[in-house]
């Protein structure tokens, strides 16, 4: 283990055969958590989430979406129950959108990339579980990923779940907004993510 991914639940920068890669563990949350923090009900190999999840990713990462590439889902079963991990390759040089807040929240050309990228998985068809300030990655070249498909679908023409999305997303923003960066700036910076949204360019 090299590192610990801040923010993004129980997940380690790791050093595999293939290169830099992020491990994470499936943890529950809310009140489920107080019943099994990591053990799942088992119902079939390609119904447990890291498989699900590593699906996802290779459907995603096929179209030439800025996701991170699946490399291995692992699931131990014991009994009924299950707990399960997934490894992606690691992005290099990329940070969440949450920590580059402060620095960038007048950059409205990037604001414009975030919506651009978000309206590209919106046109695949997949919906988000949890479209937040943190799944979203932005490199030294400023090209923007998503992470953290578990729970995602592929559902193409589902209007009102991505709508739902984007109001999750603006909802994390309102959330994690720098104090020091005002709330006019905000809704600035939020104009020019939907109008990326509704007129992206080409990656």
């Amino acid at each position: 283990m090299t590192g610990e991914a801040v923010g993004r639940g129980s997940a380690w920068f790791i050093e595999a055969p293939c290169g830099a890669a992020v491990l994470r563990r499936y943890l529950r949350g809310g009140m489920m958590a107080r019943i099994s923090r990591d053990r799942y009900l088992f119902t079939g190999w390609r119904r447990s989430r890291p498989v699900a999840e590593f699906r996802v990713l290779e459907r995603l990462a096929a179209a030439g979406l800025p996701v991170p590439a699946p490399l291995a889902a692992g699931v131990l079963r014991r009994g009924p129950l299950y707990t399960g991990g997934l490894i992606t390759q690691r992005i290099p040089d990329a940070w969440p959108l949450a920590d580059l807040l402060p620095e960038r929240a007048h950059d409205d050309a990037l604001w414009r990339r975030i919506g651009a990228c978000v309206r590209r998985f919106h046109d695949a068809g997949l919906v988000h579980a949890d479209l937040n300030a943190r799944n979203i990655l932005v490199d030294a070249a400023d090209t923007v990923f998503l992470i953290d498909f578990d729970r995602a679908r592929i559902r193409h023409g589902a209007r009102r779940r991505f709508r739902r999305n984007l109001e999750r997303l603006h909802r994390s923003l309102v959330k994690l907004w720098p104090p020091g960066v005002s709330a006019n700036q905000r809704a600035t910076s939020w104009v020019a993510l939907e109008c990326g949204y509704r007129d992206p360019v080409a990656p």
